[in-house]
């Protein structure tokens, strides 16, 4: 069955967790499509010497993971006719049981256009971001609004929906999902292991880089499909706005006034008790959580105004 299943894998510099990775998927099928996107730790060289074909992305191009996958998509199916491309990042350890039950699932129903399942992190108690993105894995089953980057998907649904929008830096797998969603397509999680990643986030300044990209791909994907009858991530882009721009903006503006509005910014930590209120029973570190969340909101509006500032000297390119 593992057959009708080509595996498209993308990195930059991953080294051992590339290995890990690659050896990972040939243990059930040797169908591997690898996109590098300029590594220089020897990795398109361990991938062809384990016969796996390479695609090496030009990097003269702005480099998107959605452009990554669509390219390593292009050259899967360019040589054989696949039912299934199943992607994963070269960061990511496939369970060796995975792929069977997943196709199990997805040939179960003819609707379901892409299927995924648990993610764990490798070392969630090696750093605070490592524990972050283990809660942010943790996603109920069932039928779901979108997937991450490592999901089975039907071929010839991807082929159809042109895959990947390759000029979104964040959020290419969601709004892919969204389109999929709005014709009348499934996205699935079912109760099977399905990969160990390794985020290997230690820094806060990691973890500050990736709530910025959230905010940008928040933003833009509202602009794309904010219309829709779903109002696309509208609520999220607004949240960013509320929390990160406007409160800060307001105070300032009004303790010109008096110091005394000083006071409006406990509204953060009251924010942050509801969230610590609402998740005690579901997120395990929900003290953490509920911290991150708040503090995200400000890289999360930096993201918004860098896609603000884009779009304006955008509109300004076109109309000069």
């Amino acid at each position: 069955m593992n057959n009708c299943v080509g595996y498209v894998v993308i990195g930059l510099n991953e080294g051992e967790k590339l290995q890990l990775c690659l050896t990972s998927i040939l243990i059930v099928n040797k169908n591997i499509v690898y996109v590098d996107s300029g590594s220089i730790d020897g990795s398109v060289i361990f991938a062809k010497s384990l016969g796996i074909d390479v695609v090496e992305l030009d990097m003269s191009l702005p480099f998107t993971a959605g452009r990554a996958r669509n390219e390593g998509a292009k050259m899967l199916l360019q040589n054989d006719d696949y039912e299934y491309i199943h992607f994963i990042d070269g960061d990511c350890q496939l369970e060796p049981n995975w792929t069977r039950n997943a196709l199990v699932f997805m040939e179960a129903d003819a609707k379901n256009a892409i299927v995924y399942g648990h993610l764990r992190e490798r070392n969630p108690e090696k750093s605070i971001f490592n524990a972050l993105c283990q809660i942010e894995w943790d996603t109920p089953l069932g039928d779901v609004k979108s997937c991450g980057g490592i999901a089975l998907v039907r071929a010839n649904i991807f082929k159809e929906f042109n895959g990947f929008r390759g000029d979104f830096i964040a959020g290419e797998e969601p709004e892919l999902c969204f389109r999929l969603r709005s014709s009348g397509w499934k996205i699935r999680k079912i109760d099977y292991e399905m990969a160990v990643h390794d985020a290997e986030m230690y820094k806060f300044s990691q973890w500050w880089k990736r709530r910025v990209r959230c905010g940008f791909a928040f933003t833009e994907g509202t602009m794309l499909h904010g219309l829709s009858e779903e109002r696309y991530w509208i609520r999220d882009t607004l949240s960013i706005f509320f929390w990160g721009i406007f409160i800060p903006l307001i105070t300032i503006i009004l303790c010109f006034l008096s110091m005394l509005f000083l006071i409006i910014l406990l509204i953060y930590p009251i924010q942050y008790l509801r969230i610590v209120y609402k998740n005690r029973k579901k997120v395990e570190n929900c003290f953490a959580w509920a911290f991150y969340t708040v503090l995200g909101k400000f890289p999360e509006a930096i993201g918004l105004m860098k896609f603000v500032t884009k779009s304006f000297k955008r509109i300004h390119l076109l109309s000069v």
